[in-house]
């Protein structure tokens, strides 16, 4: 759980994509409009690490008393080994169970009048717990553990030949003080390790600076957290989960970095909530310059050759080339033949989610010519090349966005860290808006994904 904050560099800090090319210099200043998410992060923290720190913080020799007169002379010395890692286990109603195996020595002396006879015995048994945990929204971890008694695995008798002695009650005693201090000790290390507070404020002290998510179009994210939202700590048999949610405000910048914002060193109360929903969104950007957009309508159409009036006009186009103008895109046909001139076909970008293609919609048609013989053959062959340019001229994003869903897989089925590993998953993406700027054509994409966080080092 200390690398926490791995996560939200591993979530924002990655290139998500971009198409390369043009200078820092010359891309176009945007500030897209902040959109509000909720980021999840699904916690699972396996028993077996808090158990880990209990073990590592109890001695192998739990309680040891070498005095034969101390409790009014009673004779007695006992030791008390732990014989293997205490084990943890999650119960059904927010609590722990807690086993603690033991090795018990134990030295009785029978006689009167200062003359005694001392017989010792080892035997074992388990001591139970039980930890009722209560996360208040403060951040506070309150824990409450109580003794839940013993279960002899050998009972402890000494021999003395034709007299056998119980010492049960004797050891008994020592124990149960011994289990009244050790819940103190569990609820100590309870409150110190489970402390959430610390992660959250690394989070979101981590979000404070913006991200670059396309060093080639200088592209910035930045996040801004609102809030934190926590649901109720879920118990299984051998982990407890907890998702972690925080309310944000992402925004996309292009040009200089934005201003970073203030760091903190304390957080406000969480909310309380039932459910946190399990999918995040972010928005980023992705470039097409023209160039490309021109290669792929020189591919399209480039010497195609069509007819009309029954074969009486031919046309071909001999080059083509595509660019901006105001919020429309232009293409831009030279054609020869019958008739001799330029055609700018202009029309609106918009994405073709059946089609996963930009095209063009409310096209608009204009020719510049010195050649024309008929009006109704300009007429005819305007109506078949807008018509031409609508169905077949498309910039396709079916690449774009399944590189880009690879991608930011990748990048989310990882382990990172030893102890810190991500599963995740993007649900959709696609484009949501079409912008032109002097060098080509900026798409505007939103992700849907869902992340998880498993912890397997405290």
């Amino acid at each position: 759980m200390r690398n926490v904050l791995v996560l939200m560099i591993l979530l924002f800090g990655s290139k998500l994509f971009s198409q390369q090319n043009g200078e820092h210099s010359s891309v176009p200043i945007y500030n897209f409009p902040k959109i509000k998410s909720s980021i999840t992060m699904p916690v699972k923290i396996p028993l077996s690490e808090i158990g880990n720190v209990i073990n590592n913080s109890v001695p192998t020799l739990i309680f040891e008393d070498d005095s034969y007169t101390d409790n009014d002379n009673d004779q007695f010395k006992v030791k008390v080994w732990k014989t293997r890692p205490i084990r943890l286990v999650g119960g059904t109603k927010q609590n722990l169970l807690i086993e603690v195996p033991l090795k018990i020595w134990a030295e009785k002396g029978i006689g009167t009048l200062g003359f005694y006879n001392y017989q010792n015995t080892t035997f074992e048994t388990v001591m139970y717990f039980n930890t009722q945990l209560t996360f208040n929204n403060n951040w506070t971890m309150v824990t409450k553990t109580s003794p839940m008694g013993f279960k002899w695995v050998t009972k402890p008798v000494l021999d003395y030949g034709k007299i056998k002695v119980p010492i049960t009650t004797l050891v008994e005693s020592s124990l149960k003080k011994q289990q009244a201090d050790f819940c103190k000790t569990i609820d100590e290390m309870m409150s110190e390790q489970l402390n959430f507070q610390q992660y959250a404020i690394m989070a979101w002290n981590q979000f404070s600076q913006p991200f670059n998510v396309s060093e080639d179009y200088n592209t910035w994210l930045k996040i801004t957290p609102i809030s934190v939202n926590i649901s109720p700590l879920i118990f299984y048999g051998n982990r407890i989960d907890v998702n972690i949610g925080i309310d944000t405000y992402s925004e996309t910048f292009t040009g200089e970095k934005t201003a970073s914002s203030p760091l903190i060193s304390t957080i406000a109360n969480f909310n309380s909530t039932q459910q946190l929903p399990n999918n995040f969104l972010l928005q980023t950007t992705a470039n097409i310059p023209f160039t490309e957009a021109s290669a792929i309508a020189e591919k399209t159409f480039l010497g195609k050759e069509f007819d009309f009036r029954e074969g009486k006009s031919k046309i071909k186009i001999s080059s083509i080339k595509v660019y901006g103008q105001d919020e429309r895109i232009i293409i831009e046909a030279t054609t020869e033949g019958t008739i001799e001139g330029i055609s700018y076909i202009s029309g609106i970008p918009i994405y073709d989610e059946l089609k996963r293609k930009i095209v063009l919609s409310d096209t608009k048609f204009k020719l510049k010519t010195g050649n024309i013989l008929m009006k109704t053959a300009t007429l005819l062959f305007q109506k078949k090349i807008v018509k031409m340019i609508e169905e077949e001229y498309g910039i396709p994003t079916a690449e774009l966005e399944d590189t880009a869903k690879k991608s930011i897989e990748e990048t989310f089925n990882k382990e990172y860290y030893k102890g810190l590993k991500m599963k995740g998953k993007v649900f959709k993406l696609k484009p949501s808006k079409i912008l032109l700027n002097p060098l080509g054509i900026t798409v505007v994409i939103d992700t849907e994904a869902q992340l998880e966080l498993l912890v397997n080092g405290m």
